[in-house]
């Protein structure tokens, strides 16, 4: 019987329908999701969730965000250790172990200081993107600093007159030449020219919402714990519909992570209620992407 680390590890290799076959995921007489022929129920968790994921193809663009039941990723002060528990720790790097780079914003990197690398999981690191248009994130912090992944730090060239970007072991630095250039698309366009396709948009709230706004995602899991804030770092913003009709309702599915809820939405067929183009500069949440 196939145990829950024998599947992450088959899983992981998986990019074509081909692919999970040879692995030994049957598709069911029905036509429906594809299962393991003899797998625990850990195992068969892993497929159901995952294997979108892994099939998604060599461009795509997730993201994920962890909140209070209210919306808030973290408290007035800044606290976000922890909102959500333990198994969606393991969700979030079994996330970062199926893409080739996490991006964060500045205000993520300032605040949280975090290492974005599998830990809790069987997988490579993927690359660290950071957009920092106003480079405010301090060379010490563990992005730039720990040499446990490659990193990508993304910066406007407009921010460097007068000043160089200081030089950093293991660092890649991308100017971009103003606030258009940091439009969600047009990051993705960028970043899939340096190789790295699937993308998994980490945090924070404003940056995530910047790209569910612009129509740059083909998935986002939410994950929701069963606590209250009253007060906090808000989670999901964007500019909404004046009706309810009008109003975003991708298909989602639902789990249980220990005692919080997971949706994920499937956001490949979804419109929204203000188009954006692939040009759309989203400039005055871009100048404030420190967050």
């Amino acid at each position: 019987m196939l145990d829950a680390a024998e599947a992450w590890e088959l899983l992981r290799g998986i990019r074509s329908e081909a692919d999970a076959e040879a692995a030994g995921l049957i598709r069911g007489t029905d036509g429906g999701r594809r299962r393991w022929g003899c797998a625990s129920p850990e195992a068969d968790i892993l497929a159901d969730r995952y294997l979108p994921l892994c099939l998604g193809g060599p461009r795509i663009a997730i993201a994920q965000l962890g909140q209070s039941l209210d919306g808030f990723i973290a408290s007035r002060t800044g606290d976000a250790d922890f909102v959500t528990g333990t198994e969606d720790r393991d969700h979030l790097h079994r996330l970062r172990a199926l893409c080739d780079a996490v991006v964060i914003g500045a205000g993520t990197a300032v605040a949280d200081d975090p290492q974005l690398t599998v830990r809790t999981c069987a997988g490579s690191n993927p690359v660290r993107v950071v957009l920092d248009p106003h480079r405010r994130v301090p060379p010490r912090h563990r992005v730039f600093s720990d040499g446990a992944a490659p990193t990508l730090w993304v910066v406007g060239a407009d921010e460097e007159r007068g000043q160089a970007v200081p030089a950093m072991e293991g660092i890649d630095i991308l100017p971009l030449p103003d606030a258009a250039a940091f439009a969600p698309r047009r990051l993705l366009r960028e970043l899939a020219g340096r190789g790295l396709g699937r993308v998994l948009v980490e945090g924070g709230g404003i940056t995530v919402s910047r790209f569910l706004h612009a129509r740059a995602l083909h998935r986002l899991y939410l994950t929701v714990a069963p606590v209250l804030l009253g007060d906090g770092v808000p989670g999901l913003g964007f500019p909404g519909p004046e009706l309810m009709r009008d109003a975003l309702r991708p298909p989602t599915r639902r789990a249980a992570l220990g005692e919080d809820t997971l949706f994920e939405l499937d956001l490949r067929t979804t419109h929204a209620a203000e188009p954006v183009g692939d040009e759309h500069a989203d400039t005055g949440q871009a100048r404030d992407e420190g967050e």
